[in-house]
C-alpha cells in the first residue's frame, strides 16, 4: 500500500486503512495501513527500515466473509467463510514468520472481508501479542462490532482500528456500503474505540461520485478525534470496476486540496494507490515557498505486502499477481526474493512514461492501477496526468 503524508520522513507507504484495502474498511496499500511513516505507526522506528528487506505493513486478509456489499470491494466479499482460509495453526505459524524479518518488525494488519467473522480472531491476536507483533484491525461496521468487542480488541493489544467513511450523510455512506445503518455504526464505533483507548483511522474511497463529500468528511474525521485519514484513490478491480474514477486533471486538484488540508489538520492525511501525490506535494511547495517536500517512498511490494485468506502473497490487495504461498515458502523469502517483488522494486524495468519520469524513484506510479488498466504492473499509472500514453504497456 502506498501511503503518503506531507509531514512524514519520506519513508511512508496503497496503504489500505490500517493496511489492507478499503473494501473491508482497511488501510491500505499502495494497498493501505495504520500509518504513513515509521514514526507514525504504532511500534514504528523512524529512519531504520530498508523496504527492500522488510515491509512496513503486512496486511493479512484473514477471511473474505463479510455482511456488507460495498460498491468498491476489491475482495468481492461473501456472506460465508471459505474453507480454504488459513487454519488457526497455519495462522499462528504465519504470525511467527513476521518476526523473521527482524527489527524493526512490520505492523500486522488483520483485514478482510470482516476479520470479526473469524471466531478465532482473538486467539490469533493473543498469539501476535505473545510474539510482540504490533497489530491493527480493520473491522467492518456491522452488528459484529459491538462495544464489548471493541473492548476485547483493546484488551488484546490492538493499537488502532480503521473505519471507513465514504459519505458525509447516512444516505450517501449507506448506499456506498450497501447496508442501512452503516454510517451510524461508524460514528458509534469511533466513539467507543477512543473511549477504549485505541487510536482510530478513517478511510475514504475517492470516486467521481464521492469526491464532493471530501470537505465534510474531513471535518468529521477531526470531530472523531482520529489519528489518521486515509484517502484511497480507486483501482478498478473487483466491484470497483463499475465505479466512475476521477480524471487525471481533477485528481491533481483533489491532491492539492488534501495536501493543504494535511498541513493544517490535527490528524495525518495519507493517500493510497496515488503515489503521484508526492509530485503534487513537491510542486505545490515549490510554488509556495521555492522549496520542495518529500512525502513518501513506499509502494506495492516495496514497504507493503498483502497475504490472502488462502495464504497467497501479493504485492498489494489490488495487484492480483502472486509471489508464492506462506504455507510452502516463508513470507520473508517471498518478499525479498520472489521474481515479481524484485521486478516491482526495480524501476529500471518500468516501461512507458513512468520509466522516463523525473519523479520515478520518488513516485513510481501505482503498480496496481497500471496492471488493472494495461495488464502490465510495470506500465505507467493511467491516473497520473503526466503520463503521455495510457496504453504504453510495452
Amino acid at each position: 500500500m502506498t501511503e503518503d503524508h506531507p509531514h512524514g520522513d519520506g519513508q511512508s507507504p496503497e496503504a489500505g486503512h490500517p493496511g489492507g484495502h478499503p473494501g473491508s474498511s482497511a488501510p491500505g496499500h499502495d494497498g493501505g495501513s495504520p500509518g504513513t511513516t515509521d514514526s507514525g505507526h504504532p511500534g514504528g522506528h523512524l529512519g531504520t527500515r530498508n523496504y527492500d528487506e522488510r515491509p512496513l505493513i503486512v496486511t493479512w486478509e484473514v477471511t473474505q466473509a463479510c455482511e456488507l456489499e460495498c460498491d468498491h470491494c476489491r475482495a468481492e466479499a461473501q456472506p460465508e467463510r471459505d474453507p480454504a482460509e488459513l487454519s488457526i495453526e497455519e495462522g499462528r505459524a504465519f504470525i511467527d514468520s513476521i518476526t523473521d524479518f527482524g527489527r524493526p518488525q512490520p505492523i500486522l494488519v488483520f483485514s478482510g472481508g470482516d476479520p470479526l467473522e473469524r471466531p478465532d480472531l482473538f486467539e490469533l491476536l493473543d498469539h501476535a501479542a505473545d510474539r510482540d507483533v504490533t497489530t491493527a484491525v480493520t473491522p467492518a461496521p456491522t452488528d459484529n462490532l459491538t462495544e464489548a468487542v471493541i473492548g476485547k480488541l483493546a484488551d488484546a493489544g490492538v493499537e488502532r482500528i480503521a473505519l471507513s467513511l465514504d459519505g458525509a450523510t447516512p444516505e450517501a455512506h449507506d448506499e456506498f456500503r450497501g447496508e442501512e445503518g452503516s454510517f451510524a455504526r461508524v460514528e458509534q464505533a469511533a466513539r467507543q474505540a477512543r473511549e477504549a483507548g485505541m487510536e482510530i483511522q478513517i478511510n475514504t474511497t475517492v470516486t467521481a461520485n464521492t469526491v464532493e463529500y471530501l470537505p465534510e468528511i474531513a471535518a468529521m474525521v477531526e470531530a472523531f478525534d482520529a489519528a489518521m485519514w486515509e484517502v484511497f484513490f480507486l483501482v478498478p478491480i473487483g466491484r470497483g470496476e463499475e465505479l466512475a474514477q476521477l480524471d487525471p486533471g481533477r485528481t491533481v486538484d483533489v491532491m492539492e486540496w488534501l495536501y493543504r488540508r494535511g498541513r493544517d489538520a490535527p490528524y495525518r492525511v495519507i493517500t493510497v494507490e496515488a503515489p503521484h501525490y508526492r509530485r503534487v506535494a513537491d510542486e505545490f511547495e515549490r510554488r509556495e515557498s521555492s522549496e520542495g517536500v518529500r512525502v513518501g517512498s513506499t509502494r506495492a511490494g516495496k514497504g507493503f505486502v498483502f497475504v490472502s485468506y488462502e495464504g497467497e502473497v501479493y504485492p498489494s490487495g489490488f495487484l492480483p499477481q502472486r509471489g508464492g504461498n506462506v504455507t510452502d515458502r516463508s513470507l520473508v523469502d517471498i518478499y525479498r526474493n520472489a521474481d515479481l517483488f524484485r521486478r516491482l522494486r526495480d524501476t529500471e524495468q518500468f516501461v512507458g512514461s513512468c520509466s522516463r519520469c523525473d519523479y520515478l524513484d520518488v513516485c513510481g506510479g501505482s503498480r496496481s492501477r497500471a496492471h488493472a488498466v494495461t495488464g502490465n504492473p510495470l506500465a505507467s499509472d493511467p491516473l497520473c496526468p503526466w503520463v503521455e500514453r495510457v496504453d504504453d504497456a510495452t
